[in-house]
């Protein structure tokens, strides 16, 4: 097991603590990652070993704020508790981007990608499913496609669906949508490639960001769940992943 903590001082504290009461290997001969910090950590250490094309199990334990990717922080039973975990697999979504001068780029993203208009003029963008237009003309501050991983997240709070992670579906969601007024968002399947194409980039630039990785001044973007990688998350069994997201659908 590698150990990773983040740089705040909850984490460094009980990265301190853990390394006092048991032993760990370095990143690259582990075969599982016990990481320390909040959701934006876990996405960071996730990120990486997809660039490394590592992909290792993660056993998060929150040391941030939120936590909703990450188990509860506990000194005791570490590894009691990381031999009883349930596994859960997730697909990262991979980000085509070109933009209005050409560059094509590609990035993944675990919990969404997200178009962002760039400046005080909304965003025009016009949105196909494998091949068909759906929406011919979106006039909003943006349009994101979320993961059921990543549904609890942006996508929520963009008043987007929760998914399910057994749900094979992306959830795509208008941001701030001004026409049409009354679309609030489609479900796709995940077999499906979302296309946005922004209709008037000069005049109205948009940015695609990949969970954290922009890409400014965005011509086309293409989304689709990449199966060649998956993800493996390890949760206590009692408050695994999927429950979670399933209890969220009744929070208040």
């Amino acid at each position: 097991m590698a150990l990773l903590a983040s740089p705040t001082e909850a984490a460094q504290a009980a990265e301190v603590m853990l390394r006092e009461r048991y032993d760990f290997v370095p990143p690259d001969e582990a075969d599982m990652v016990l990481a320390l910090g909040g959701d934006g950590f876990l996405l960071q250490t996730l990120h990486e070993m997809l660039e490394r094309k590592r992909l290792c199990p993660v056993f998060g334990m929150n040391r941030g704020t939120v936590g909703f990717l990450m188990n509860e922080w506990r000194l005791d039973m570490l590894r009691e508790r990381v031999a009883k975990a349930k596994r859960i697999s997730v697909s990262p979504l991979r980000m085509d981007a070109t933009t209005v001068s050409g560059q094509k780029l590609s990035n993944p993203a675990i919990n969404e990608v997200s178009l962002l208009r760039e400046t005080r003029q909304t965003a025009w963008i016009e949105v196909s499913v494998s091949g068909r237009v759906v929406l011919p003309e979106l006039v909003c501050d943006g349009v994101l496609v979320a993961t059921p991983a990543g549904s609890t997240a942006y996508n929520l709070s963009a008043h987007g669906p929760i998914l399910p992670l057994q749900s094979k579906m992306v959830a795509l969601t208008p941001i701030s949508p001004f026409r049409p007024r009354r679309w609030r968002g489609a479900l796709i399947p995940d077999d499906l490639k979302v296309s946005l194409r922004v209709l008037d980039p000069v005049k109205r630039p948009v940015s695609a960001v990949a969970d954290q990785m922009e890409v400014r001044d965005v011509a086309t973007v293409d989304v689709t769940v990449d199966r060649s990688q998956t993800l493996t998350l390890l949760f206590d069994p009692e408050h695994a992943l999927d429950e979670r997201i399933a209890m969220e659908q009744y929070a208040v």
